[in-house]
């Protein structure tokens, strides 16, 4: 047999050749997908990699020359080329492997040397490697025919696969939700006097999207994806916006119409840039990590204000812009982006630089594999009477709207933390400080506040299931000069209101999952004088 240093060696080589076709993280995300093993969550999947040859053990990143199996890793590099790295040049040598996988990479190492015999090139392997392949050979010659047999089927399965797909650079992904809801409690007064009573009733909505994700060169994706949906805007049924659903119908476009829903272009830029340019929904979900994947997604709570820090990750209206990702090292990334309203860019009069826009920007720190830390500062501007909101859609109509339709600039700083305190438990949440100015028909200022706890329990009963709970306090107008009129009361809130919401997501099987989710507001509108509003739903959710 070969030595303990040179089996050792081959041992790793055949974990990075089994593992070379798994993606390896670029970017610690919620960077959101359409679905993956425990979470599906919104939009954009993680770049691609690819793998490399190594011709100097010098290359990976995370073997030292003091590491015991130096020797028998540079032996393979330099004298053989069994071994494939990964493309940001590490090695990742201390996994657990199957004999299967040490069968693979035995016979990846005899295709290399089989190769140096016909190049005339053996002199470069011994007599005594050649006997010690000869009995690896036999000892693992059941998995070796089993290795090959999988092959050919594999070979047969993916000739036939490419022969039916409509497209070679283009996967087609999806997802559907059937929404059963009702509310309970009185509406918030901010309605009129005689119709504050509860007038809803148990409901039935969809929602329904289809994501072509094309591939150009392997490491790129354009995002196409369409739309149709009928979930309603509660705060219409309720006095108040803090009920939203995070998917409800957008008010650009009606009931049950299909629209172009996201429209989006990734490709990087050397080892540790992407970029994304897109005129439709590039919004900053897709570029950075919110750090609340396991309650933010489309199988986690249901409510707008639960999905993630509203003021830093809503602009308030859908996105056209530019953005990159910076990778400084595994512990620091780095996120800006420019995005302006897609509604008005197109516009000859207006244009890409006076729309409504956001300058965004976050440095995300990982001091450990449990723990995340987004610092975040985003810039937002709205021109006067575009039905701008400054949340995204949350919280009080005082904080949506500080200074009535008046043109708003506004300085929106955020503290985000996801800490994966144990395998079973997650804890995450967020806090937002907005400073708002009015630059048209005054000179006033105000000031907003936001912040929540989410708790996230993975494998909750039964493995691949999840629940979770949540308590915050959505957007709130903490402090306000603009009064409408002289005699009129300043449009800040005296009160607080609470967010508290559970859910609890049952795992059918991998693209079927029953989510069960109950929310209530109390004091709505930051207002004690509302009664709390009870909202239940039960959320099924397909993807494909």
């Amino acid at each position: 047999m070969f030595t303990g240093q040179v089996a050792l060696g081959l041992i790793l080589s055949a974990t990075t050749k089994i593992v070379a076709q798994e993606v390896p993280a670029i970017f610690k995300e919620n960077i959101p997908q359409v679905a993956q093993s425990k979470q599906p969550v919104e939009e954009s999947p993680r770049p691609l990699e690819t793998t490399s040859p190594v011709t100097s053990v010098s290359q990976l990143s995370d073997v030292q020359a003091t590491d015991w199996a130096f020797s028998a890793l540079q032996s393979l590099v330099e004298r053989y080329g069994c071994v494939v790295g990964y493309s940001n040049s590490t090695y990742r040598g201390n996994r657990a492997l199957s004999r299967y996988e040490f069968a693979a990479g035995l016979n990846a190492c005899l295709d290399q040397i089989n190769k140096l015999i016909a190049s005339s090139t053996a002199d470069l392997v011994t007599k005594e490697d050649l006997a010690s392949l000869q009995k690896l050979i036999e000892e693992f010659r059941p998995e070796l025919t089993q290795l090959g047999g999988r092959l050919d089927n594999l070979e047969i399965r993916t000739a036939q696969v490419e022969a039916k797909q409509f497209s070679t650079t283009t996967k087609l992904v999806g997802d559907a939700i059937f929404l059963v809801a009702d509310t309970f409690g009185d509406a918030a007064n901010n309605t009129s006097a005689n119709d504050t009573s509860d007038n809803t009733t148990t409901f039935f909505a969809y929602r329904a999207r289809l994501a072509l994700q094309t591939s150009f060169n392997g490491k790129d994706q354009l995002t196409t994806g369409l739309q149709a949906t009928n979930i309603p805007n509660l705060g219409v049924y309720t006095g108040t916006q803090m009920t939203r659903f995070t998917f409800d119908r957008q008010g650009a476009f009606a009931d049950n119409q299909l629209f172009l829903d996201r429209l989006y272009y990734r490709f990087p830029l050397g080892d540790k840039l992407i970029v994304w340019v897109g005129p439709r929904a590039l919004q900053p979900a897709v570029h950075t990590p919110t750090l609340n994947p396991l309650v933010g997604g489309i199988n986690g709570a249901v409510s707008r204000f639960a999905t993630f820090n509203p003021t830093i990750y809503r602009p308030g209206f859908d996105g056209a812009g530019v953005a990159l990702a910076y990778k400084f090292s595994k512990q620091l990334q780095l996120n800006l982006s420019y995005i302006g309203d897609n509604f008005q860019t197109n516009v000859p009069a207006i244009g890409f630089a006076n729309a409504n826009n956001i300058i965004f920007s976050q440095l995300t720190l990982s001091p450990s594999n449990q723990l995340d830390i987004g610092l975040s500062y985003v810039r937002k501007y709205f021109a006067s009477n575009t039905g701008f909101n400054l949340t995204g859609g949350t919280g009080s109509a005082f904080a949506r709207n500080l200074f009535q339709q008046n043109a708003t600039t506004s300085d929106n700083f955020g503290l985000q933390f996801n800490w994966k305190v144990t395998n079973g438990f997650n804890l995450a949440g967020w806090f937002g400080y907005t400073f708002a100015h009015q630059v048209r028909g005054g000179n006033s200022d105000a000031t907003i506040v936001n912040g929540a706890l989410t708790f996230a329990f993975p494998d909750l009963f039964k493995e691949g299931n999840f629940g979770g709970f949540v308590v915050g306090v959505p957007p709130k107008a903490i402090s306000n000069d603009f009064r409408p009129t002289p005699s009129a009361a300043r449009r800040e809130d005296k009160d607080t209101s609470l967010h508290l919401e559970a859910f609890y997501t049952y795992r059918v099987n991998n693209n079927i999952t029953i989510t069960p989710d109950f929310y209530v507001i109390i004091n709505p509108e930051h207002n004690d004088n509302n009664a709390p509003i009870w909202v239940g739903v039960l959320n099924t959710t397909f993807t494909f």
